[in-house]
Order: C-alpha cells, then sequence, then structure tokens
C-alpha cells in the first residue's frame, strides 16, 4: 500500500514539474536525491549547472516558435531548423546584438554565481618507446661462437655483455622532461651535467672516436641492399632481420644485419617498429665498421629524436633510452651504504635486473629521482676504464695482459719520479715493486703524458697533430670532416671546401647558383625530391628537400658541412597562389650529405592548393648571410 502512495507521488511531482515549465525540471535535475530500491540506497551524482547558451540559440527558440505557430503543417524541427538557420545567416550585425546582449548578461550572470571548478589532476603522461634491450639480449643468447667474434671484430662486443632487459620507463620518463636538446644535456639535481660521446663510451663501450657515421648518400648505391631486405617506406622489418641473424654463418650479411637490428632495437630506435632504410648508407662496406665514431652518433640522434617529441611530430621517444637510464644510475649518488657502482668497463655489463631494482629501491627510500647527489668527473676518471690496460689493487699496480690493439701507448707514473710505458713488458714488474716499496697508493696513479697522433681527417687535408686525449674534442670540430656528394651515382668524398669545388667542376650544370640576400625563382617537379643550391660568393653547398605529408608538401634547406660547425643560415620561402602569398622563415642545419627519411628536427609545410595542376612547386628562394636579416 505504502509503494503505491510513494509511486503515485512520484507521478504527480513530474506531472508538476511539466506543468511549471522546463526551468523546473532542470532544477529538479540539478538537486541531489536518493532512489530506494529494495533495502539499498543509491545516491545520484550531483549535476552541475548547465553552462549557458549562445546568441544563436536564444534566436533560434524564438524563431522556432514562431515558425511552428505560423506553420502548422510542418511537422518535426529540422524544417524549422534549417529555416532558422538561413534567417540567422541573413541578419546584419545590428539585428543580432539583441540577442548577443541577451546571450551576455546570461553568461555573466552565470560567471558570478556558478562555483569555481576543481581543476581535475593529471594523469602522468605514458612513455611509449621502440628501445627494447629485452629483444636484443634475447638474440644475443642465441649467437654461435663464430658469430660471436664476429660482432666483437666489428667493435660491438660490450653488448654481449648486456645484462639488461628492461627499461625503467618513469625514470626514462623523469629524465626526458629534464633533457635539454639545445645544449645537449641533463638539468638534474640543481646541475647541468653534459653529455658528450665520451659519456657513450664509457656506458656503452662504443668507439668515440673515428670516421662520422653518415646515413646518406646516392641511393643507386643501395638499392640492391633496399631489395635484399625488402625496405619499404616504412623500413626494414625486425622480424626479417630476426630471421637472418638465427640463421648459421658469420659473413658479411651476418654482420650488416646484426648491426641493423642492434641500432633498431636498442641503439637507434625511431618513432616507427621498423629499422630505417637510411642505415644501409654506410653499412656497405662491413670492412670499416669498426672505424666509425659510434658514440658521436648515438648521442646524435637522441638529441634528434628527443627533439621531434617534444616538437608533438612523434608519438614515441625515439634513441637509446637505456643509455640515459644507466647514465644516470653512474652519475648520481644516492648515498647508500654498500652503493652500487660499477667498476668494470663498460657500464652496461654491470647493470643487471637485481643491481638496477636494488638501485631503485634505494630512490624510492629517498623519496624519488633526483634525490641524490651528482659525482665528480674529471679526465683522469674517464681515462682509467676506458684505457683498460692495467687493474689497480690495494698492494700494487696490475697490468692486464689482454690490451686491445685499438688502444694508444700511453705513459703513466706516480708523481714525478715514476714512469713506464704499457707497451714496455719489461717495466711492469719494476713498476709494481717500485710502488710497494714506497707505499704509494693506487688511486694517485694518473695520466701524466700521452702520445700525439694525427687527426682522422688528414686524408681530407687536415694537418693537425693533436694530444690523444683531445683527439676526440679536435676531430669532433675538424672543419675537414667528410661530406659526401648529394648526387645520385656520385661517390666522392671529402671537406666541404672539396666538395664545393668538386660540385662546382664536375656538376656545373646539375644544380642552382644564387647570391646570399637575393631571391632565387625555383621550380620543383612533381618527382624532384630535392635541389642543390650553391652560392657564388663562397662556394658552400645547400640541399633544399621536399616531401610528403597528409596536407602539403614539406620543405627544408639544409647545409651541406660537419655536423658540428656551429655556422647556420637564415632562409625565406614564399610561394604564390593568385592573389595569395604564403611566406615561411626558417634556419638551416649542417648535415655532411643528403639527409635521408624525415626531417630530422623542423620543416616548413606548403599545402597542396599552391602546387600546380601538373605537380610543380614553385618558390622564391633567399638565404640570408647575416641573422641580422633573421632576427627582422
Amino acid at each position: 500500500m505504502m509503494d503505491n502512495q510513494h509511486e503515485k507521488m512520484m507521478d504527480d511531482d513530474l506531472e508538476i514539474c511539466h506543468g511549471e515549465g522546463d526551468t523546473v525540471l532542470e532544477k529538479r535535475k540539478g538537486e541531489e536525491f536518493i532512489m530506494l530500491e529494495g533495502n539499498k540506497k543509491k545516491k545520484k551524482k550531483q549535476v552541475t549547472k548547465p553552462r549557458p547558451a549562445c546568441s544563436w540559440v536564444h534566436f533560434s527558440c524564438e524563431f522556432i516558435k514562431e515558425y511552428s505557430a505560423s506553420h502548422p503543417e510542418s511537422s518535426g524541427l529540422k524544417a524549422a531548423t534549417k529555416a532558422a538557420s538561413q534567417a540567422w545567416k541573413s541578419m546584419s550585425d545590428e539585428e543580432k546584438a539583441k540577442y548577443s546582449k541577451r546571450a551576455r548578461e546570461v553568461w555573466d550572470d552565470y560567471l558570478s554565481t556558478a562555483p569555481a571548478r576543481v581543476p581535475r589532476p593529471r594523469r602522468q603522461a605514458k612513455l611509449i618507446t621502440r628501445c627494447s634491450p629485452g629483444r636484443l639480449f634475447n638474440v644475443l643468447q642465441r649467437l654461435a661462437p663464430e658469430q660471436n667474434a664476429a660482432v666483437k671484430s666489428m667493435g660491438f662486443g660490450s653488448l654481449l655483455d648486456l645484462r639488461c632487459r628492461t627499461l625503467r620507463r618513469s625514470l626514462c620518463l623523469w629524465l626526458l622532461e629534464r633533457f635539454n636538446t639545445a645544449r645537449s644535456s641533463l638539468n638534474i639535481c640543481g646541475e647541468r651535467i653534459p653529455l658528450s660521446p665520451q659519456d657513450v663510451e664509457l656506458v656503452l663501450g662504443l668507439a668515440a672516436s673515428g670516421k662520422d657515421v653518415v646515413n646518406s648518400g646516392p641511393d643507386d648505391l643501395i638499392a640492391e641492399l633496399r631489395r635484399s631486405y625488402n625496405a619499404t617506406n616504412r623500413g626494414i622489418s625486425l622480424r626479417l632481420l630476426e630471421d637472418r641473424l638465427a640463421a648459421p654463418g658469420a659473413g658479411d650479411d651476418f654482420k650488416r644485419s646484426f648491426v641493423l637490428y642492434a641500432l633498431g632495437t636498442l641503439l637507434c630506435p625511431t618513432a616507427r617498429l621498423d629499422v630505417s632504410p637510411s642505415f644501409l648508407h654506410f653499412l656497405t662496406n662491413m670492412d670499416v665498421i669498426h672505424q666509425y665514431n659510434w658514440g658521436k652518433f648515438l648521442l646524435d640522434r637522441l638529441v634528434r629524436e628527443v627533439a621531434r617529441f617534444r616538437q608533438g611530430k612523434q608519438r614515441a621517444v625515439g634513441g637509446c633510452l637505456l643509455f640515459l637510464q644507466l647514465f644516470y644510475y653512474e652519475r648520481i649518488s644516492v648515498g647508500a651504504p654498500c652503493e652500487l657502482v660499477s667498476t668494470v668497463f663498460p657500464c652496461l655489463s654491470f647493470w643487471g635486473e637485481e643491481e638496477i631494482t636494488e638501485r631503485e629501491k634505494r630512490e624510492k627510500e629517498l623519496g624519488g629521482y633526483g634525490r641524490g647527489e651528482v659525482r665528480l668527473k674529471d679526465d683522469k676518471q674517464i681515462a682509467a676504464p676506458l684505457q683498460g690496460a692495467y687493474k689497480e689493487s690495494c698492494n700494487g699496480t696490475e697490468v692486464d695482459e689482454a690490451q686491445p690493439d685499438w688502444m694508444p701507448v700511453v705513459e703513466v707514473g706516480v708523481g714525478l719520479e715514476h714512469h713506464f710505458n704499457f707497451a714496455d713488458k719489461s717495466n711492469q714488474t719494476k713498476v709494481s715493486a717500485d710502488l710497494k716499496d714506497r707505499d704509494e697508493i693506487c688511486g694517485d696513479v694518473g695520466v701524466v703524458e700521452s702520445v700525439r697522433a694525427p687527426c682522422q681527417n688528414r686524408v681530407y687535408g687536415c694537418t693537425e697533430t693533436v694530444d690523444h686525449l683531445e683527439k676526440n674534442d679536435h676531430e669532433e670540430t675538424c672543419v675537414y670532416a667528410p661530406c659526401a656528394c648529394p648526387l645520385n651515382g656520385c661517390s666522392f668524398v671529402g671537406s666541404s671546401e672539396q666538395l664545393a669545388l668538386h660540385f662546382s667542376s664536375k656538376h656545373w650544370d646539375s644544380g642552382r647558383r644564387f647570391r646570399y640576400n637575393c631571391p632565387l625563382p625555383v621550380s620543383l617537379h612533381k618527382d624532384e625530391c630535392f635541389l642543390v643550391l650553391q652560392a657564388e660568393e663562397d662556394g658552400l653547398l645547400f640541399l633544399l628537400h621536399k616531401g610528403i605529408e597528409n596536407i602539403g608538401h614539406t620543405l627544408m634547406i639544409t647545409c651541406i658541412g660537419p655536423s658540428s660547425s656551429k655556422g647556420h643560415f637564415f632562409y625565406d620561402l614564399v610561394s604564390e597562389r593568385g592573389i595569395s602569398s604564403l611566406r615561411l622563415k626558417s634556419s638551416t642545419h649542417n648535415f655532411p650529405g643528403r639527409v635521408e627519411g624525415l626531417p630530422p628536427i623542423d620543416f616548413l609545410l606548403i599545402p597542396f592548393s599552391y602546387v600546380t595542376s601538373s605537380g610543380q612547386l614553385n618558390l622564391e628562394v633567399c638565404i640570408w648571410n647575416s641573422t641580422e636579416h633573421g632576427a627582422e
């Protein structure tokens, strides 16, 4: 009986709401009430006050009411709404003013009475990356002894000691937020910690000296390799590489497949699932792989991928995030009683799952990342593990007999009295005995003097002979670093000055000459991907790249020169369509050849509407040799 009375009261309330209008119904919707369902109480969520309507809604409500009264034959709101839309479009601003004023009054009243919105807590972004040390770890476990020897011969032997199988994504995300791509450094623990190729060598064990890795050049030279790896525009399949690595043999095909797989899964992964086919450019001759500066290449790729992620050009983060993780472990001290500090080179072989778990536990106890202290680092700390030529003990200095062939002969000593040379085996026992007799501490052993060596770019014109400890710094900024001719079918490699002379004499009809600060009209045909520009004043070569995206063509100008060159040029691109004109401005980046694949950092976009019916893109290019013009 009571249930029937309750249902009747509810029906009466609904009838009263309909009779009094929508305002009462909205008021009841905004109130919080409780529904009885058996013996349980269910609390309905409170509905906030609806936002006020705009001027169009005020007009349409009034118009539809009058339209329905004057057109009784019309059924439904579709015809009335269409008529209201046409009437609104034909009204002048003066006629719309009264509705705009009404909407403004309602909006002001809403703002004055509505409660302040409580912002929702921001969810932490998830880290998406293709860097997968576990995938490479599984492949390494299945390699045969002769294949391990082939890996070592290429200079990648340190990867065979990989023990870490998973990334600590929370740490990597924390480090990426503090990564300064402009200065290639980490801003953590109140300090700016610069990153260098020597840090890559210390952590991963890959060489930080040698020839620059150039992943560009004529497409004809790698056409056969692209076909053999079924390379598409998306890249080379990792599953295909896994199948090739599982096959017996340790020849050039295995070596090439291993380098591609290591780059695609750990060292230089991109935002895509596949391996970039541009890597094939430096894998044509497998006999010189060990001569490359992999430390510089890995660091440059990491900076590029993080920069593209920051600019929103890709969802996933590329680059070797494992390097950042292990670098943090090595440089930040968490002050544990028995703190884990790697005493082996490279650090990659020290940090396994157990060590990382223990380190993460200590980080959590301190309250999170960045609570430790930065360990000081100097040249002596770097030189000792990288030399790897001797072992220190509490009783003396013991020289490791298995000194690598690539290691230079370095003289070290204690104080000013004792000197010995690693190449002189007869001095090893004498030095150890001297240290014992004089009770010298092993930590006092440091680098006193090293041999001088010519720059690796001497074949391209560099005459510098530098100290071995300064050799990497010099070669990173050497103006004689090799650059490749950008034209298909030409294999010329030389310094930027030699390349300028080569292009002006051999390919004078294959590009366009221009003058700085003067506009140059150019046209790019539908299938034309780049155009070579040569300055008349100094002979420098520039490349105008053209790509394609969903809504238009991507354009970018690069200067052919050493990647370490600090000089940059501003440039303008102007495209016209009828009375419309599109003017774009950017600055050049230095690359030692053609840029394959996606633009490395940034690019300009011209919509397809500016392209002619035949697919030709007409531009006006102006390159400035002064930063004053670019700043205007």
